[in-house]
């Protein structure tokens, strides 16, 4: 539920995101903003240099637009997705924990992940033999591999699969199975397309077989603040509890969602790495060095407060599709319906 506004007055939106007709507001670039509506009483708004593109695909409403404080920044159905300036925050919570407690991680499977992002720091492990990603809009797919400059030697590494498809039948469809798989979806939000990724069935009979012996899945989990972890965080840790044996909840602070952020992390497997085996791990099997990502960071980013701890502890929702849980807003197949 984002939108443009600038200095004469006039607010630009389509209810769910920027307006694709509205181009020739990049002349505003002194005075132009963007607003997000976080929930009913809380806006974040940044100002913007300018719109680079908007556009509506099968599945959401898509806008890049180039912000003042975080550079580039990618938003879909009106949520923003990622930023320029701190992206690396987002990707390497979310993709180097699982990759370093595996003890030999070669295939992976993304799910969603169209920006790219995430395969490129997947790539970053020596070990990686193959990566598979399936993203089930195109579109967007083609719009970040043009946009996105730092992420092009990713999409063509010969080691990486792109599929365009649901994530849940391309796993349900083939025989292989994988190390890590990664859930790298959007928000569940009402009328999006994502929201049946989160849920026991999901977990316990599409994505756990497709797992090999020992293999982890790990999963962005939504906003997991003091008063933000209930919307679904702390539903899909619990979720998750019912299909494997251990199962790890973290968070850490990104700027550009003016939110903690949370992920969980699964397997049959308990995780035994100290911070120490998880710096040599790093050292060892990494190229290049982590900008935000190090053992001690990774053992802090497991430590979280004690009101998010006992609540999680005390959560008994379990996500289904007839019982889901939804973060603020609404995806464009509910605003296509309520016109």
């Amino acid at each position: 539920m984002g939108e443009i506004s600038c200095s004469n007055g006039i607010t630009h939106t389509n209810g769910n995101g920027v307006n694709g007709k509205n181009l020739a507001l990049t002349g505003y670039r002194k005075s132009c903003w963007y607003e997000e509506e976080i929930e009913e009483n809380l806006r974040w708004s940044f100002a913007l240099n300018s719109i680079l593109h908007t556009g509506e695909t099968r599945y959401q409403d898509i806008a890049l637009l180039d912000t003042k404080p975080f550079g580039k920044a990618l938003v879909i159905d009106g949520k923003l997705q990622s930023a320029e300036v701190d992206e690396f925050i987002y990707h390497e919570s979310l993709v180097h924990p699982a990759l370093l407690h595996h003890p030999n991680p070669k295939t992976i499977f993304i799910m969603g992940g169209g920006e790219g992002s995430t395969a490129r720091e997947i790539l970053r492990h020596k070990t990686v033999e193959k990566v598979v990603m399936c993203d089930i809009d195109e579109e967007v797919v083609e719009f970040c591999k043009s946009y996105l400059v730092v992420n092009r030697e990713a999409f063509s590494d010969p080691r990486l699969e792109l599929v365009l498809n649901d994530a849940r039948a391309e796993l349900e469809s083939r025989k292989e199975c994988y190390d890590v798989i990664i859930g790298d979806l959007a928000d569940p939000i009402e009328g999006g397309p994502c929201y049946k990724l989160y849920t026991k069935s999901f977990y316990e009979f599409t994505v756990k077989p497709r797992l090999n012996p020992g293999g982890i899945f790990v999963t962005q989990a939504g906003p997991a603040g003091i008063f933000s972890h209930t919307e679904v965080f702390s539903c899909i840790y619990n979720t998750l509890r019912q299909v494997f044996k251990h199962v790890v909840p973290y968070s850490a602070h990104i700027p550009s969602f003016a939110d903690t952020w949370g992920w969980v992390m699964a397997s049959d497997s308990p995780f035994t790495l100290s911070a120490e085996e998880l710096d040599l791990k790093m050292k060892k099997n990494m190229k290049g060095e982590n900008r935000y990502l190090d053992g001690k960071t990774i053992s802090s980013a497991c430590s979280l407060s004690k009101a998010v701890r006992k609540s999680l502890d005390n959560e008994t929702h379990v996500y289904t599709e007839g019982s889901a849980r939804f973060i603020y807003g609404y995806g464009t197949a509910l605003k296509q319906n309520q016109e």
